[in-house]
């Protein structure tokens, strides 16, 4: 080894610009396998059914799936069922994220509340939902507001528990700094007790979302005329598994596009973990 060779390896900058490489190697080389398992799940279904291995009357080809995909996007049925779905998603799912965030935080903060209220949210956390189903429908009806309701009450109970969480194990260190130098109750509530809950919340929220997407099918499938759990279990009814299988694709989509949303989002508010 000469002596260029022997300065550049003792170099910091150089030592600093090898391991950036390396981890970007090891990013790019994680990205192709995320990428990677899926497109081969897929071909594999595909040789599996064009070859007779598998029925393909219960488990058509995934080309001929993006077919049937296709056909609906181009006459609009499509459009409708996913516009109804994510509208009720996305109105259901702030509806139980708004209140879950601010109960958990007042639940975390002040144990009067917390005793007051915890007896109701662990009486009411076992029953799914969709068991109440029935009791929403009559209070609310069939439309959109009961579809709503119910995705409200299944994302509410991780929002909350995960909010009350953070709260209760933020450092004491950092509630008697905010006391003693007579923070305020909205100062408080908004720069002690919402950021260091929010690791831990955020988890919540990122449950609630996938449990959102799971309700929504479920109660598209009782006393529902649109939307993606509609369009499955017509489909599935009428033994149209094609049209099934894009409704049930159409949900794994939304699922993992939401997952990154709230993953950036998270990378955001918490660019230290």
């Amino acid at each position: 080894m000469n002596k260029k060779e022997t300065e550049l390896q003792g170099n910091p900058f150089e030592i600093e610009q090898r391991e950036w490489k390396r981890k970007q190697k090891n990013e790019r080389w994680k990205q192709m396998l995320t990428i990677a398992s899926p497109i081969l799940l897929l071909m594999l279904w595909e040789f599996l059914s064009r070859t007779g291995l598998m029925d393909i009357r219960f488990f058509p080809p995934p080309t001929a799936i993006m077919g049937t995909f296709w056909e609906m996007i181009s006459n609009g049925i499509l459009f409708e069922h996913i516009g109804i779905s994510l509208y009720r998603i996305i109105l259901g799912f702030l509806l139980g994220v708004i209140p879950g965030v601010v109960i958990g935080l007042l639940m975390g903060l002040y144990s009067p509340i917390r005793h007051f209220i915890s007896p109701i949210i662990m009486a009411l956390m076992p029953i799914p939902t969709l068991a109440l189903l029935p009791i929403i429908i009559i209070l609310f009806g069939i439309g959109d507001l009961s579809k709503v309701i119910t995705i409200a009450g299944s994302v509410f109970f991780p929002v909350v528990i995960n909010t009350v969480a953070g709260v209760i194990n933020i450092d004491s260190i950092y509630l008697d700094v905010a006391k003693n130098y007579g923070a305020g109750k909205v100062n408080f509530f908004l720069k002690i007790a919402l950021p260091g809950a929010l690791p831990v919340m955020l988890e919540g929220i990122q449950m609630g979302q996938a449990i959102a997407l799971l309700t929504i099918v479920a109660a598209e499938m009782m006393g529902a005329t649109s939307g993606i759990g509609f369009l499955i279990w017509t489909s599935y009814k009428a033994f149209l598994l094609k049209e099934m299988y894009v409704g049930l694709i159409l949900i794994s989509f939304f699922g993992y596009l939401f997952s990154l949303m709230l993953r950036g989002l998270q990378r955001k508010m918490l660019p230290w973990r």
